[in-house]
């Protein structure tokens, strides 16, 4: 399992950080731990699921 940071998520899926910690905060991008600094790390295999489905659904 490779976790990705906020930083490499945003990256990722083409959105700004802070829009990844708002979907960690809705659970909508569920976060695998936290790091050292209390942000939200996620699962690789996750985040390629999200962005399929919110692809399907519409666009990020």
């Amino acid at each position: 399992m490779s976790l990705m940071s906020v930083q490499q998520v945003a990256e990722y899926l083409g959105i700004p950080d802070i829009r990844v910690e708002r979907l960690a905060r809705e659970n909508l991008l569920v976060a695998a731990e936290t790091d050292d600094s209390g942000k939200p790390m996620f699962n690789e295999d996750d985040v390629k699921r999200y962005k399929v489905l919110a692809e399907r659904l519409g666009g990020l």
